[in-house]
């Protein structure tokens, strides 16, 4: 179908919305038609089975109730899925397949109607429910298989006419771009050269401030010696200096060790006397001492005054 041809109706605005274009009419409408026929079956088996529950007779009108009910739930469900199918454009292998589904699901649920409930679900013998279960089972799953394949085979189809539509439109606008620069070049596109890149990166550069590992850079002055020149430079005392190594001498490691936390300041050197005339006999010393030093430092004093003296005019 072209889309001028498409009827204006809501259900192909609906299919043009959410699939895409329509092949044609009957597959929109019989879509539609078995999609919403599918719905409203299994919305009346649900509704009837409830009424059966609330029937007052629970003989006969019951199990006529829960056989309608049975009956419409178990065939709207393949019809629902049989619209999807018919719906998505795609391989009509899936049709075929769905349509095959569909038959095996009506022919037990036929099977179902002629049993209930005389020989359905009953300990007494014949009991088909076993088996016309099994047959429904095998058309369901028919059913459902070509559905997912549908649904699958739609979207990659999809998808890949979104890749193509774009790598079309790009290559559109490249053509356009290319036509619209030898147009105005007179036949020939700009080139942007290494050069004019370098050129613009050293320029944008220029005013920014870097720094390395979080340091700033800071400005500074750089020395150069002129080795041409006739300056004669002595070699040999860079050349001949030696490293002067002073160490200390000392009686053991714990010499060194005591020597280095004095240097510190973490030992201190405390005197301890054992009673109180050790302690008196070292005050009294200590007193000599300082007088002894006072004495000393006026001799020099006076010394160094009667010098002055004697060479004063």
């Amino acid at each position: 179908m072209t889309p001028d041809s498409t009827p204006d109706n809501a259900l192909f605005e609906l299919y043009e919305r959410y699939i895409g274009a329509p092949e044609t009419e009957t597959d929109v409408y019989l879509g539609f038609a078995l999609f919403f026929g599918g719905i409203t079956l299994g919305a009346i088996g649900i509704v009837v089975f409830f009424l059966s529950a609330l029937a007052s007779d629970p003989g006969d009108t019951a199990f006529a109730l829960r056989e309608v009910a049975v009956v419409a739930s178990a065939g709207g469900f393949p019809a629902l899925l049989l619209g999807i199918v018919v719906l998505l454009p795609g391989d009509g292998r899936m049709r075929y397949a769905a349509l095959a589904g569909v038959a095996v699901c009506l022919i037990a649920v036929g099977a179902f109607a002629s049993v209930y409930p005389m020989n359905w679900n009953v300990s007494r013998a014949p009991d088909y429910s076993a088996q016309i279960i099994a047959v429904y089972a095998v058309g369901l799953v028919a059913v459902v298989g070509a559905t997912g394949a549908a649904l699958v085979g739609h979207q990659v189809a999809r998808a890949g006419t979104e890749s193509d539509d774009a790598v079309t439109g790009s290559g559109a606008v490249d053509a356009g771009r290319s036509g619209g620069d030898a147009g105005a070049g007179g036949g020939t596109t700009d080139s942007v050269s290494e050069e004019r890149v370098r050129r613009d990166i050293d320029e944008a550069m220029a005013d920014a401030d870097l720094s390395w590992g979080g340091v700033d850079r800071t400005e500074t002055k750089r020395l150069e010696l002129n080795t041409d020149a006739d300056v004669e430079v002595d070699r040999e005392a860079f050349e001949n200096a030696e490293a002067t190594t002073v160490r200390s001498s000392g009686d053991g490691v714990d010499d060194a060790l005591s020597n280095l936390q004095k240097l510190q300041g973490r030992e201190q050197n405390t005197d301890t006397a054992s009673g109180v005339d050790d302690q008196t006999a070292a005050l009294s010393e200590l007193r000599q001492q300082q007088q002894a030093e006072e004495v000393a430092t006026e001799d020099d004093e006076g010394f160094v005054d009667r010098a002055k003296n004697l060479f004063s005019w």
